[in-house]
């Protein structure tokens, strides 16, 4: 009975590469391009929004860790939901639902309240909670769906490629940043009243992000549901075939058998001791790595603008008017990422299946950290002359390879691996899991950075410690 139960699915495993594989790529791969474009556009827009409401033109501590961290606990929430809800329900029926609530939620955080302050900060953190929550679930489904789509000769290949749209994404992001910061700086009345236009900026920025998730969407409806959970999880292996049937041109046999009559050997539960036996460990793994990697990967993203302008790549902000500040770190980001990020990606799609997942994995680690440690340098050499004339260009190429051995590495290969080492009926679920303890990383990574950077030396205790009534960046969560 295993053998024929495992008909539809050879048939997957052993297809051809076909038209409907890069549709599926596309549908999945606009998601994460739509992921990576609201989760990144933030960091394009911190500082209007400091710019604009704050007196002293930066946005607190505090208010800086909510703004770019509560869409990542909105997205942890949304991979342990929508995982464990892909396995229960399906992964087709829930894949609408992530792509409303990214759209929904885009728009929202562009119409955030302004009558004061407060009411813009609390809005836009209410409306970027979820949409996080809808990006988290986008994460397992998308990775689900298209290791279940693939044949097993370049499932490593598709599913790369499906996370590789992250890179455009992020080059998208700041392209609008750009396009829209500039159409602004040159309207009528702007020198008059930079920040009424400032206001309108960030706005379109955020908004923009509905537009690839609402062209997708009719197509994420189409689409049937996988092979696998039709067959392994709600048993309905003639609906498995004709299914595939649609969308591949394969030759299946469809099986009639029953459901009931399948070896059940070894449907254990998640919460069973058989589980943490044969998977406990490669969960735990996952975890880890993801959640080591994301905690330098989002400080590496979100805080781009922090690090050139440490290093004066990216002028101080009190020379540049608002928009002429949003276009300098739109500028930086998309040339990190044409640089760096987009090469790694093309290279992890073209060697994923032949380098293998935990090579590719381990180098990418020891590369990443190899160049981390070269950042320190600039540091240590600011004052001579070779840094004077070479200094921004030997940052970029640095930063650059950061990004580009992040990509060619452990960011394509944690997302791809718990996509295929988990049992079908508990994929979707443990690779949220997995997948909540990387963003759990982001999450550290933002706070540290943000909290670490507050310096003690030469400052009252009361400055330090927030209880001096007259100062707006105290460190706490205070709008």
């Amino acid at each position: 009975m295993a053998r024929k139960q495992l008909k539809v699915l050879h048939a997957l495993d052993i297809a051809t590469t076909q038209v409907y594989h890069f549709t599926a790529i596309a549908i999945a791969g606009m998601g994460f391009f739509t992921d990576a474009y609201d989760l990144f556009s933030i960091s394009l827009v911190t500082d209007l929004l400091g710019r604009i409401y704050y007196t002293d033109g930066v946005l607190p501590v505090g208010v800086s860790a909510l703004v770019n961290g509560v869409a990542l606990c909105g997205t942890v929430v949304g991979q342990l939901f929508f995982g464990w809800l892909g396995d229960k329900v399906g992964r087709r029926h829930i894949y609408g639902v992530t792509l409303k609530l990214m759209v929904i939620c885009s728009i929202a955080s562009g119409l955030s309240f302004h009558r004061s302050r407060k009411s813009v900060i609390t809005t836009l953190c209410f409306f970027r909670f979820w949409l996080g929550f809808g990006i988290g679930g986008d994460y397992p489904l998308s990775a689900t769906i298209m290791a279940e789509y693939a044949n097993k000769k370049t499932r490593g290949a598709f599913i790369a490629a499906v996370f590789a749209m992250q890179g455009l994404g992020n080059l998208a992001a700041g392209i609008v940043a750009i396009i829209v910061s500039q159409s602004f700086k040159h309207a009528p009345g702007y020198d008059h009243d930079p920040h009424w236009h400032a206001d309108y900026v960030w706005r379109i920025i955020l908004m923009v992000g509905a537009i690839p998730a609402i062209l997708t969407y009719y197509w994420r409806m189409r689409m049937p549901e996988t092979a696998r959970f039709t067959a392994l999880i709600a048993k309905d292996i003639k609906k498995a075939s004709s299914n595939m049937a649609l969308v591949l041109n394969i030759d299946i046999v469809a099986e009639i058998e029953e459901a009931d009559v399948f070896n059940r050997e070894h449907e254990f539960g998640f919460f069973t001791m058989e589980f943490v036996h044969r998977h406990g460990l490669h969960l735990l793994s996952t975890m880890i790595c993801w959640f080591m990697l994301d905690m330098s990967f989002y400080l590496l993203n979100l805080f781009m603008k922090n690090i050139f302008t440490e290093v004066r790549f990216i002028k101080d902000a009190s020379t540049m008017s608002p928009l002429d500040q949003t276009y300098n770190i739109a500028r930086t980001q998309a040339l990190i990422t044409v640089i760096g990020t987009l090469p790694g990606f093309f290279f992890a799609v073209k060697f994923m299946d032949r380098i293998g997942r935990i090579k590719m994995q381990i180098v990418g680690f020891i590369m990443m950290s190899v160049f981390m440690l070269g950042l320190a340098i600039p540091q240590v050499l600011s004052k001579t002359i070779w840094y004077s004339r070479y200094g921004n260009i030997y940052f970029i190429v640095i930063y650059s390879a950061i990004m580009f051995f992040t990509d060619f590495g452990p960011n394509s290969t944690t997302f791809i691996l718990p996509a295929e080492i988990f049992p079908a009926r508990m994929r979707s679920t443990c690779h949220g899991i997995a997948g909540a303890g990387g963003k759990g990383g982001a999450i550290t990574g933002v706070l540290w950075f943000l909290y670490a950077n507050k310096e003690t030396k030469k400052r009252s205790l009361e400055e330090v410690t927030g209880e001096r009534g007259n100062d707006e960046d105290q460190g706490g969560f205070s709008l």
